[in-house]
């Protein structure tokens, strides 16, 4: 007797358990037909190549992981200058993605758009087709130079899912540090 009580105790946590994973992997839609992810993407990494202010050339990187449960692909990144002094503009035409991470590049994401608002100092870029849940992907942004004045500049990232009526998730902030050149170092510069 004691051992079917058992054995009828584990089979409900199994099935209960095998139906929270279950439920977990897929997307969830309201009634409004608004759909979220069952399980958000995450920001792994915010990073430049030139932390010096001023400087022509640099490259962000931000890596999201997209989990395996994330019930829904992913369409669409928003990402907002949140702090930092100066504007940082960036060059739409030479932004790109790819799956993997900036030190382990793999194949190339297609964009469908890339947007810019000046006012919200949003980028906002749009996949496709739409990224598949279990990738790692790395957004490369170009701005057209790092800030003039140096400090902690902050990004939020935004996720969104497939759909026409998706919300989007905050991941959290990628935070680039700049910094002004001494007088010492550009004195002796050799472009000086």
């Amino acid at each position: 007797m004691r051992f079917g009580v058992l054995f009828s105790t584990a089979l409900a946590w199994a099935i209960a358990f095998e139906g929270y994973v279950t439920l977990k992997s897929q997307a969830i839609q309201l009634q409004n037909g608004t759909v979220y992810f069952a399980q958000p993407p995450r920001l792994v990494e915010a990073a430049t190549t030139y932390q010096d202010t001023y400087v022509w050339g640099a490259t962000y990187y931000f890596t999201i992981s997209l989990p395996e449960n994330a019930g829904e692909p992913l369409q669409k990144i928003t990402i907002n200058q949140r702090e930092g002094v100066d504007y940082i503009r960036f060059d739409r035409e030479d932004t790109y993605a790819f799956e993997g991470t900036r030190r382990k590049r793999g194949q190339k994401l297609k964009l469908k758009d890339v947007t810019s608002d000046r006012k919200s100092r949003t980028l906002s870029l749009t996949f496709e087709p739409p990224v598949s849940p279990g990738k790692n992907i790395t957004i490369a942004l170009k701005p057209v130079q790092n800030p003039m004045v140096g400090g902690v500049y902050l990004f939020g990232v935004t996720a969104y899912p497939a759909g026409e009526k998706s919300y989007g998730q905050f991941l959290g902030f990628g935070r680039l540090q700049f910094y002004s050149p001494s007088i010492d170092s550009l004195r002796w510069h050799p472009w000086w």
